[in-house]
């Protein structure tokens, strides 16, 4: 059986977060797929932006030394456009978004992608 990540992430953004959970507390990521700052992931305090039925969680990200994984959302029309990918969110120097919580750090999230393999995709069912 082959197990599939939708999200992972790059050790960068793993040591960012290990220090934005220190100051900020548990986190959560939504990428809306909008416009500007909504096209790329925000990070926020857990439970301060509110999901819905408009949303999908994509998984969790486990972040060695944090006590637990920091959700992964995203708008349910974003993830009909990247649900055939496997994102890998990394971290740049940059100006981030005024409302994620790394804006102040002088970094910004990204998100890189790849296409799922086919047998990948067999596995999740997009096949």
């Amino acid at each position: 059986m082959v197990v599939v990540e939708r999200v992972g992430l790059t050790e960068a953004a793993a040591e960012l977060l290990r220090r934005l959970t220190a100051t900020h507390g548990p986190l959560m990521f939504h990428q809306s797929g909008g416009c500007c700052d909504g096209s790329s992931p925000m990070c926020y305090p857990d439970g301060e932006f509110k999901t819905g039925s408009a949303d999908v969680r994509l998984g969790d990200l486990v972040v060695a030394g944090l006590v637990r994984p920091i959700p992964f959302w995203m708008s349910a029309a974003q993830y009909e456009y990247w649900k055939h990918t496997q994102l890998t969110v990394d971290v740049v120097k940059g100006r981030g978004s005024g409302f994620s919580v790394e804006a102040p750090e002088g970094v910004r999230f990204l998100i890189r992608s790849r296409v799922f393999t086919d047998q990948e995709s067999a596995a999740l069912g997009l096949l």
